[in-house]
């Protein structure tokens, strides 16, 4: 019957029809799957090309760029003669010295607190050795990684022994100098919010003009890293009797070398050089003596650290003996500290979180074997 031949046919092409967009469907669903296929692996390829772009271009350039701090003395200044002097600089030429052999073949960038995440994301320099606080926002929000710490310092506020401010409640309601770009500005809100005080931050673009401003009378107190406040009461003139600082940190700043992400040869090779630094000073290796134990260790662990690191060090092309000539440069982690924080510095600023882990702090460094 011509009717129901009609409509069977039509339900037989609508079925035919729903298979045939099916199928395509189907097609185009593993077409797209082969495409994210060969997506990912040009992407795997092309991180794989370029792994280690850092490492190889700092050999090529025969240089080492490296970002540090405006100052204060401690982390990085001057010395009369024009030569860069502190704890950053000294960490840059630790890194010379294991990728290049030579601890001089540092070119020093001095940069703000403001701009030195960007000169860094740049490419203008290979390794941030600056006052830079690692925290969660700034490695998963603007692309850099912390290879670890190597300095734990906390937030503190300093006033002029005149204003008569001795406690941090006596700074309700006043005006407060804080260093833009930097966590102080978060944790200057949270400490005041805690105390449940009110105050008025005065945004200036370094801890030299924050004191400025403060001798000024524009604010009545800066907050800054307790280091740097230390720096600024013992190297400006009068300093000791014209500043106090609050007693009290009120943040706990870890402190740390910064590159960009997704360079991981770069990265080991920073972070491995800051573990070197320390493991010396717990197994007693220091400038003096780093070369004579290279040559006869006497111990297995001794061994493990100056001998077996530097088979391990072949897959990033590191010479045999790059922890000797990392030590041999700049000294053990405590030596760095004494000269430019401690005992024989200026600052003469105790240790404490920054002492090694089996004497109470909690600088330690993982395994060499």
């Amino acid at each position: 019957m011509p009717g129901t031949f009609t409509l069977a046919g039509r339900s037989d092409m609508h079925c035919v029809m729903k298979e045939l967009f099916s199928l395509k469907i189907q097609t185009v669903s593993i077409l797209i799957l082969l495409l994210q296929i060969v997506l990912l692996t040009l992407v795997l390829q092309y991180s794989s090309a370029f792994a280690g772009d850092t490492l190889n271009e700092v050999r090529s350039r025969k240089t080492v760029r490296c970002g540090i701090s405006e100052g204060p003395d401690g982390f990085s200044m001057k010395d009369r003669a024009g030569h860069w002097q502190g704890a950053g600089p000294d960490f840059c030429r630790a890194v010379a010295a294991a990728a290049l052999g030579d601890a001089n073949k540092v070119e020093f960038i001095s940069l703000s607190a403001a701009g030195r995440f960007p000169v860094l994301l740049s490419g203008k320099i290979d390794l941030l050795a600056h006052t830079a606080t690692m925290t969660f926002g700034r490695e998963a929000g603007i692309g850099v990684r912390f290879p670890g710490v190597y300095f734990f310092d906390g937030q503190g506020f300093m006033v002029q022994r005149s204003s008569k401010i001795r406690t941090i409640r006596d700074l309700n309601g006043l005006t407060v100098c804080v260093v833009k770009g930097t966590t102080h500005q978060i944790n200057l809100a949270n400490t005041f919010q805690k105390y449940n005080m009110k105050y008025t931050p005065l945004v200036v673009g370094s801890i030299s003009e924050a004191i400025d401003t403060l001798i000024k009378g524009k604010c009545q107190t800066v907050t800054a890293d307790r280091s740097q406040l230390a720096a600024v009461q013992a190297t400006t003139s009068a300093g000791p009797s014209r500043f106090e600082i609050i007693p009290g940190a009120f943040s706990l700043e870890p402190i740390g070398p910064v590159v960009r992400r997704g360079d991981e040869e770069w990265f080991t090779l920073v972070r491995w050089v800051l573990f070197a630094l320390i493991e010396a000073e717990e197994l007693g290796l220091t400038r003096d003596n780093v070369r004579t134990l290279l040559k006869d260790p006497g111990s297995s662990t001794l061994r493990d650290f100056l001998i077996s690191s530097g088979q391990s060090g072949k897959s990033l092309g590191l010479r045999p003996d790059w922890v000797a000539s990392v030590i041999g440069s700049v000294g053990n982690y405590g030596e760095i500290y004494e000269r430019h924080f401690g005992a024989k510095s200026d600052l003469k600023i105790e240790r404490g979180h920054n002492k090694l882990w089996t004497q109470g702090g909690l600088m330690y460094a993982p395994q060499f074997q």
